[in-house]
């Protein structure tokens, strides 16, 4: 059985959203939002969950985007927008945002745009973000000149093998296409008892028509999103952009161009992680835990 619980929000006509919390909500602590990558679930955030430290200093909740994990909603067609104000609307509803309540937003990959998207949308809601090897472009000529990876053309034949007006109910994520997402993810040199749970969860949550309509979507999403240039200058919240040196999706070059549009941030900082992975909180939890108490904890009171 999942570890998460359901909220059901309005947007989209309805969405049954999931999230996780290791521990039960303290209105006096802080609170830390977990955004996780493309086709993962809450699950990523396991090494926060069991960190004390992490857990006596702020609430930590996991909310899986539209397309992950064990959300859901009617509609097949859904953009990272929609998961920003899904997220919002779920924290409202949580009562963990309100008068005088706010959150800080971590996001790892496409979770980092998210973070982007929910300060943009609800300032009012958002003390901080710590986005987590990320891009705030679209999947450019210019990031791949900066080292990052070609995403459209990576993720092309997924997508149109997942295309089809025919239903699946016998659909099942290949096995290649999860040992790609944990190499690129995880690295390719992460533990075998890692590699396979995540073999293992790809493919369990991804099964039947539903998975691959849900699959496909996230992938398209993910190939054609808009870029957020033009609004970082709208994000006037603290950034903390955390970026390991060893990412095989997006370069630390993309990052130090990147962390300076945010013009109109208090405190806009990028730190790198000597060794650190795509899922960076994963590969170097005590280096990414370590940065969120310090942040939190200055920007929290």
């Amino acid at each position: 059985m999942p570890n998460t619980k359901i909220q059901h929000v309005d947007h989209l006509g309805g969405i049954e959203a999931a999230y996780q919390m290791p521990k039960p909500y303290d209105e006096k602590k802080p609170t830390l939002v977990l955004v996780n990558s493309f086709t993962t679930s809450s699950e990523l955030y396991q090494s926060q969950y069991t960190n004390k430290e992490l857990n006596d200093a702020m609430n930590l909740i996991s909310i899986e985007l539209l397309g992950h994990g064990q959300t859901r909603t009617k509609s097949e067609n859904f953009t990272y927008w929609d998961t920003a104000i899904m997220n919002i609307q779920v924290l409202d509803a949580l009562k963990i945002t309100g008068p005088g309540k706010k959150v800080f937003v971590l996001g790892t990959s496409q979770g980092g745009w998210i973070t982007t998207r929910m300060a943009l949308l609800a300032p009012d809601k958002i003390t901080g973000i710590i986005p987590l090897g990320t891009s705030m472009d679209y999947e450019s000529e210019r990031t791949r000149s900066l080292g990052c990876w070609n995403g459209p053309e990576d993720l092309q034949a997924n997508i149109e093998a997942w295309t089809t007006n025919d239903k699946t109910d016998d659909f099942e994520p290949h096995e290649d296409y999860a040992n790609f997402l944990i190499d690129i993810g995880f690295g390719k040199d992460c533990p075998k008892d890692v590699r396979d749970y995540w073999v293992k969860e790809i493919k369990a949550n991804y099964k039947g028509d539903d998975g691959r309509k849900r699959i496909r979507m996230a992938a398209i999403n993910l190939a054609q999103r808009d870029g957020l240039h033009a609004r970082l200058s709208d994000v006037r919240c603290p950034v903390l952009w955390l970026h390991g040196t060893a990412d095989p999706v997006y370069s630390v070059k993309n990052a130090e161009q990147e962390i300076k549009m945010f013009v109109n941030s208090p405190d806009a900082q990028l730190q790198t992680v000597e060794g650190g992975q795509h899922f960076l909180s994963f590969s170097h939890p005590k280096e990414v835990d370590g940065a969120l108490i310090k942040f939190i904890g200055k920007y929290g009171k």
